[in-house]
């Protein structure tokens, strides 16, 4: 790993096992640009598009009022994703319906639920390929065919005390010195609304590091990222991959395979969303960073 000291990663604890040597072959990185693209769903006021990684499946819409979205046998806990200021959408789960209000996040609990759009805008959901039926419409389907021996299988992590039910989160939460970013978790996903760029990002203070055993989703929302992207050199030639320096725009999503060493740098002001599934344990392990941590337990006790 390498931060800058002014990283708050740099206090990261570091790995209580030494790492597994380094093999290939390597899992490529994938690059969902959104704007470039035709949605694989339109219709009724809303246009979608689907890209996946191994454990998780971003679904992005640009929607009209009186859009309706509804999961009738959802198998796990889904997220919502109101990154413009002005949405609002009524959510209804069980016999619980909540209004949530743009520049937010919420959990939405396993079974039936339904998510009615009250103002245009953008929404992003996250779900698991437990959803199959969404899992089949991802514009990189074909590439998660085969099992990542790197990533083991995907675990819930504990459910909350007082059961499943909506619950969202106000993304208007001012920075604090040592904390990264803004950080949310519930059973299946942490999600992490970075800081936005004010521009392009400082050469001398870029965040080379990466992931034994998990993928990183990077969401542009708006702005424009190169994510630079390394593999490790092994005895074997034929392993060997190419540096990628990929330009990305919003919206886009980039899926960051282990153990590739990535950064990412804003070329221009923009809004980048880090997506972890399931959540992270050395984040969760950061006094502070969890800003719902009392809502949902974590993993191990």
């Amino acid at each position: 790993m390498a931060y800058d000291a002014s990283d708050p990663r740099a206090a990261l604890a570091a790995p209580a096992s030494a790492p597994k040597a380094v093999t290939g072959p390597f899992t490529p990185a994938h690059y969902a640009k959104f704007y470039e693209t035709a949605p694989q769903e339109e219709a009724e006021g809303v246009r979608t598009w689907y890209a996946r990684g191994r454990n998780f499946i971003v679904a992005y819409s640009e929607v009209q009022p009186g859009a309706v979205f509804a999961r009738d046998d959802q198998p796990d806990e889904y997220v919502l994703m109101l990154p413009d200021r002005g949405m609002e959408a009524d959510i209804t789960a069980g016999a619980e319906t909540r209004t949530v209000e743009g520049y937010s996040l919420a959990f939405i609990p396993p079974g039936a639920s339904r998510i009615v759009i009250r103002a245009a805008g953008r929404i992003v959901r996250l779900f698991t390929p437990r959803s199959t039926d969404l899992a089949e419409r991802c514009s990189n389907a074909a590439g998660f065919v085969a099992d990542d021996p790197r990533i083991p299988p995907l675990q819930d992590w504990p459910t909350p005390p007082d059961g499943f039910r909506i619950r969202s989160y106000t993304l208007d939460v001012p920075p604090e010195p040592g904390r990264f970013g803004k950080i949310w978790r519930c059973t299946t996903f942490m999600v992490n609304y970075l800081e936005p760029a004010a521009g392009p990002r400082d050469l001398t203070k870029l965040s080379p590091h990466h992931h034994d055993d998990f993928e990183q989703c990077s969401l542009i929302l708006d702005g424009a990222y190169t994510h630079h992207i390394r593999w490790p050199w092994t005895t074997n030639m034929n392993h060997w991959q190419a540096d990628e320096h990929e330009y990305c725009r919003g919206p886009s999503v980039t899926v960051i395979p282990p153990p590739s060493i990535h950064t990412s740098r804003a070329e221009e002001a923009g809004q980048m969303v880090d997506i972890f599934c399931p959540p992270r344990m050395d984040f969760s392990l950061k006094p502070g960073w969890v800003l719902n941590a009392a809502d949902y337990p974590m993993k191990g006790g």
